[in-house]
């Protein structure tokens, strides 16, 4: 990365930063993408990669990046979501660029919280996970991102990644930027920590 990271200590995110940012210079794709940031924790990344980037408003950076794409199919579309940004607010239209098999590379970093406003409980919290607004446990089952849009789009690429297997990470983005040249849709949902908000020691 080009610059320090503005992330909490022990963050997962720049793990995520660091991998994307060594492949796409790998790939020498670096000028050939633009990167796209949810309000929330990915926000922090405005600045660090020297990658064309900017911010959207919450849950609207999978629709930009569509819409970037279309403006601009020769470039690579990624963008960068929180768990909240991606299954709750921005469902709708995370939803319908899959179904659609829109050629963007949507990277939800999951963490079980709403991690930037605090710690509540966002559509990821495992059962029985205390935060803020679930002090006694979460009670609902969590969202599963990759497996509920693989029924909707069956020429995506979905995987899941956890940032202690970076062999496993670095693999997955590969592939995932493979298949968005290819022509279709990639998401890789990657399971990360929040030191902050899950209050570790």
């Amino acid at each position: 990365m080009s610059k320090e990271a503005k992330f909490c200590p022990g963050c997962g995110y720049p793990v995520v930063l660091r991998f994307l940012h060594a492949i796409l210079k790998e790939k020498k794709l670096e000028k050939k993408t633009a990167l796209g940031l949810d309000i929330g924790c990915s926000l922090l990344a405005w600045d660090l990669l020297p990658i064309n980037t900017f911010q959207t408003h919450h849950g609207r950076v999978v629709p930009t990046m569509v819409g970037f794409n279309r403006a601009k199919p020769d470039l690579l579309s990624v963008a960068l979501v929180g768990d909240g940004g991606a299954y709750a607010i921005g469902l709708q239209s995370l939803l319908w660029a899959a179904m659609r098999n829109d050629p963007v590379l949507v990277i939800v970093v999951n963490n079980t919280v709403y991690a930037m406003t605090g710690g509540q409980m966002a559509p990821t919290t495992m059962v029985e996970q205390k935060t803020d607004t679930s002090p006694v446990g979460n009670d609902q089952p969590p969202v599963l991102g990759p497996e509920l849009i693989r029924g909707l789009s069956p020429k995506a690429y979905l995987a899941r990644a956890a940032v202690n297997d970076v062999k496993q990470l670095n693999e997955y983005l590969n592939k995932a930027i493979e298949a968005c040249q290819r022509g279709n849709f990639a998401l890789v949902e990657v399971l990360s920590f929040c030191p902050t908000n899950w209050r570790t020691k």
